[in-house]
């Protein structure tokens, strides 16, 4: 009887050892789903990778599409929705994050396109200035929703109406994958470039 028992609970653990795991990655500790699910579309990983500020991590970013793409254009044009994930491994002022999403973007943007994004904006500064402080583990995330427009969460919870204008998002995700990203380590992590 023993014997019997000795080898349920040893096939059980062989069992659960074998099964697939529902993360891809493993990032600083952070788990990385390896896919997300959008207005009932489902959606790949396509990349992932850490943003840092002077030496200091700040957090994962993970990028999801309906297809494999390793360009800012592919980003834009892949059809269906998409998603940026930002899963942060420090206390961030959502000021600072701020301050830094608008300089990549008029990096990113040329100055006759940003009086067009500019209420887009206003409107990603009230939705971070809500929430004062990003803590360690919280999760930010960025959809591009077709029909909708661009739907930012803050653990879950969507910070006000979407911003329907397309070159928003446009100029939002060039932040971490246009031509003059914030960061090129990261941009060629989250295109499968590396």
């Amino acid at each position: 009887m023993k014997l019997k028992k000795r080898l349920l609970v040893w096939s059980t653990l062989l069992v659960l050892c074998l099964q697939p795991s529902a993360y891809a990655l493993d990032i600083a500790g952070m788990k990385i789903d390896d896919d997300a699910e959008i207005e009932n579309s489902h959606l790949k990983l396509n990349g992932a990778g850490i943003a840092y500020k002077a030496v200091f991590k700040v957090y994962v970013a993970a990028l999801y599409t309906s297809g494999k793409v390793s360009s800012f254009d592919e980003v834009i044009s892949v059809p269906g929705p998409k998603r940026v994930a930002l899963t942060f491994i420090r206390n961030v002022e959502s000021g600072t994050l701020i301050r830094i999403l608008s300089q990549s973007i008029q990096d990113n943007t040329q100055k006759s396109e940003m009086s067009k994004i500019i209420p887009g904006l206003i409107r990603l500064s009230e939705m971070f200035s809500a929430n004062k402080n990003i803590a360690v583990g919280d999760v930010v995330t960025v959809d591009w929703i077709p029909g909708m427009g661009t739907v930012i969460r803050v653990q879950g919870k969507q910070q006000g109406a979407p911003i329907k204008d397309p070159d928003f998002f446009r100029a939002l995700v060039s932040v971490w994958v246009g031509n003059f990203p914030a960061e090129f380590h990261l941009k060629d992590a989250l295109l499968g470039i590396k």
